[in-house]
């Protein structure tokens, strides 16, 4: 027989990672590298607005949403082999994207933004033609360096390095989404003081993320749909905003 406190423990155990009674269970990976999107917190929780969001989804349509940490560069592979659900991880709805894997309804408006240091004359990507610049490897900010001719791309595993070689000087400026860039070059502790955003770019197409899901999973992508129509339709989002990015 179990004692006491042992049962106790095991009953703590159960509840912490047992689903809510007759709920759908959603894994979604995520690279939690992304602040203030999502990222892994001073507990080693992953957190930010993206867990917050489908939280609040799940509870509105039914569904009970776990977290996996999963590195970009296998994520969308990871989808496709069914190692996961979903993604919940800052991914921009593009017509190349949708040929391989379906998107649930938009959940965030984006826009990239280029991040130099303090000293730094530069004042929009063009500047930058014949200098190195960072982003994530696959990454709309990559695509957008890679969209002017003469630029060095110089891609990384995670944002947080390239930021780290542009504070350091070992590059000319980061290009990211721009809540990211805020996170970084406006509320970070450690590179405030040395870094800013040049610029935002604004773009003739509006960049949304979505949540993405394997071709043909139409059981989970409706029950996300609900969850982020729900949240949308009763302003949950903008307090989520306001929490995790500001005004």
């Amino acid at each position: 027989m179990l004692k006491k406190s042992m049962l106790l423990l095991l009953g703590v155990f159960l509840a912490a990672n047992t689903a809510v009674a007759g709920e759908k269970v959603i894994t979604f990976a995520t690279d939690a590298t992304w602040p203030p999107m999502e990222f892994v917190d001073a507990n080693k929780q992953i957190t930010g607005y993206a867990i917050d969001y489908m939280k609040a989804a799940g509870k509105e349509a039914g569904f009970t949403p776990k977290f996996m940490a999963v590195a970009w560069d296998g994520i969308f592979a990871g989808l496709d082999v069914g190692k996961y659900d979903a993604i919940a991880s800052s991914v921009s709805i593009t017509d190349e994207r949708k040929k391989v894997m379906d998107f649930s309804e938009p959940y965030f408006r984006v826009r990239q933004a280029v991040i130099v240091r303090k000293d730094s004359k530069v004042k929009n990507l063009k500047e930058l033609v014949g200098k190195q610049v960072g982003s994530q490897i696959s990454t709309t900010g990559t695509f957008a360096v890679k969209a002017v001719k003469g630029i060095i791309s110089k891609t990384y595993d995670e944002v947080g390095l390239a930021i780290e070689d542009l504070h350091n000087g070992r590059i000319e400026a980061v290009v990211c989404d721009d809540p990211v860039a805020a996170n970084y070059a406006l509320q970070n502790e450690k590179y405030a003081k040395s870094l800013k955003i040049a610029q935002v770019i604004e773009s003739a197409e509006i960049e949304y993320y979505g949540i993405a899901a394997k071709k043909g999973n139409k059981e989970t992508l409706a029950l996300i749909n609900k969850g982020i129509k729900a949240v949308q339709a009763k302003g949950i989002d903008k307090a989520l905003q306001k929490k995790w990015i500001g005004q």
